[in-house]
């Protein structure tokens, strides 16, 4: 691992161990100062890596709350990614990082039979074994994924256009997401390009110890989505978690690609529809029934980059009675929650997410995150989709 980050300007204030959910839930790990800036000193003698490293879960929580800016998720991202060059991550951590890949190779199986042969016992059982724990709720395969729906629509002649980069959630298992958004644009005037050479983003190879993988990934993306930046086409995505990785990872990781290819201004889909209800391409609904009412959780991720919470905004300004639950992270971060010896760490982390909720009285749950989606309606029962989806049945007068 050539990247570095300097431990020194940690001042040991114990300030993201305060924040840090994992801490606050296990004595396995002994939080993000010791097992990062701490112990990074020790890494660099040569000492062997201490095991609880592999219970961070990149949440940036810490990095969120540093208040010298010290990246310390990012000390731990790279600590494990030198692990992991010395031992190759098992095949329960390979199944869990190629999501994507296993999409394509099952890509001929219809869903219902893909999720049949996911979620009956025996398969269950045997994955439990591979140790992805049994309790888990694992997403399911939309019928058809979002690029194949995308390449079928007939889109209007509109004077402007985006570039979306769909990301794999939404890809194989929330299409409907997706073409909720392509609605949402076409409506504010601009045609949605989903090139096809785009592939993961890269970020749960990189979480699960898959760096050359993740580099291969970001080689194609970048060269890709530069061409059409170079055309003056926004750049938009749904997922926080990809567009952290766009701005923020890529970048500190591989920053001989950001060289070769230059930065790349991924936009969050939330923030970019709220420019248009601002100027006034995207209309907002002056009468009829009111809106339900939401609580909404802002992912780690969004929370990371420091852009506010444009999908909480929109909502409101589309005439939502929407509450930020304000209650922490959700605990699945990515696959971290999948895992059997963390699922039950993964659901404490998440508990005063899913009560509060509960508590709420409000008729759905939002967050941007797929991931963090499928947790809170494990947690808490509550149905809980996407910002955009809502306003899709709100401006078409389906809510």
């Amino acid at each position: 691992m050539s990247v570095q980050i300097n431990p020194d300007q940690c001042i040991a204030c114990t300030t993201c161990l305060v924040q840090c959910p994992v801490a606050e839930a296990t004595p396995k790990f002994p939080g993000p100062r010791m097992i990062g800036p701490a112990y990074e000193r020790f890494r660099r003698m040569g000492l062997e890596e201490d095991p609880s490293l592999q219970y961070c879960t990149n949440c940036k929580n810490c990095d969120i709350s540093c208040p010298q800016g010290v990246p310390v998720a990012n000390i731990n991202m790279l600590a494990r990614l030198a692990q992991c060059e010395k031992k190759r991550p098992g095949l329960r951590d390979w199944v869990l990082a190629h999501g994507d890949k296993e999409a394509r190779l099952l890509s001929l199986v219809p869903a219902w039979l893909k999720n049949l042969g996911m979620n009956n016992p025996l398969t269950r059982a045997v994955l439990d074994r591979l140790g992805i724990a049994r309790q888990a709720t694992l997403p399911a395969y939309a019928a058809q994924s979002f690029r194949r729906q995308a390449a079928a629509l007939s889109q209007p002649e509109l004077p402007r256009q985006v570039v979306l980069f769909p990301g794999c959630y939404m890809d194989i298992y929330d299409p409907a997401t997706g073409l909720d958004l392509v609605w949402l644009l076409n409506r504010a005037g601009f045609r949605v390009i989903v090139p096809r050479g785009l592939v993961c983003c890269g970020l749960p190879l990189i979480a699960n110890g898959f760096q050359a993988e993740a580099r291969a990934n970001a080689v194609r993306n970048m060269a890709e989505l530069a061409r059409w930046q170079q055309q003056g086409l926004p750049l938009l995505t749904i997922c926080p978690s990809c567009r952290l990785m766009f701005r923020a990872e890529l970048p500190l990781f591989f920053p001989e690609l950001e060289a070769q290819y230059g930065p790349l201004p991924m936009q969050d889909a939330c923030a970019f529809l709220l420019d248009c209800v601002d100027s006034g391409l995207l209309q907002a609904p002056e009468t009829g029934e009111a809106a339900r009412s939401i609580i909404y959780h802002a992912p780690c991720h969004l929370r990371a980059q420091g852009c506010g919470l444009p999908g909480l905004s929109l909502l409101r300004r589309l005439g939502f009675k929407a509450e930020n639950a304000d209650a922490g992270c959700c605990g699945l971060c990515g696959s971290y929650g999948f895992k059997k010896e963390k699922y039950a760490i993964s659901q404490q982390i998440g508990e005063r997410l899913f009560a509060r909720v509960r508590a709420s009285g409000a008729e759905c749950a939002a967050s941007e995150c797929g991931t963090c989606r499928l947790q809170i309606t494990h947690g808490s029962g509550l149905h809980c989709p996407h910002p955009l989806s809502l306003v899709r049945q709100r401006l078409s007068g389906l809510h």
